[in-house]
């Protein structure tokens, strides 16, 4: 094999090498690129059902507060002789 013909054939390899590489590349960097997507959409259900928990939990607690208070008026004659 003359120098010029393998100096050819080895960037030839080289070339291919490297098309390989960013083929590999561009694969990863789409699947974590979806990956990442899928974890934001995640988040933001979870955020809503959080949201809503929340919120839930204030109505709760406020008219469970109401309640008492409607109680205690009620009965203060009784509990506060």
């Amino acid at each position: 094999m003359e120098p010029d013909e393998h100096t050819h054939k080895l960037l030839e390899e080289i070339r291919d090498a490297q098309r390989e590489y960013v083929a590999e590349y561009r694969r990863v960097t789409q699947q974590a690129l979806e990956l990442q997507q899928r974890a934001v959409a995640r988040q933001e259900q979870v955020s809503l059902i959080y949201k809503r928990v929340v919120l839930l939990g204030g109505v709760l607690v406020a008219a469970l507060l109401g309640l008492l208070l409607h109680l205690l008026v009620r009965w203060s004659h009784y509990l506060f002789r």
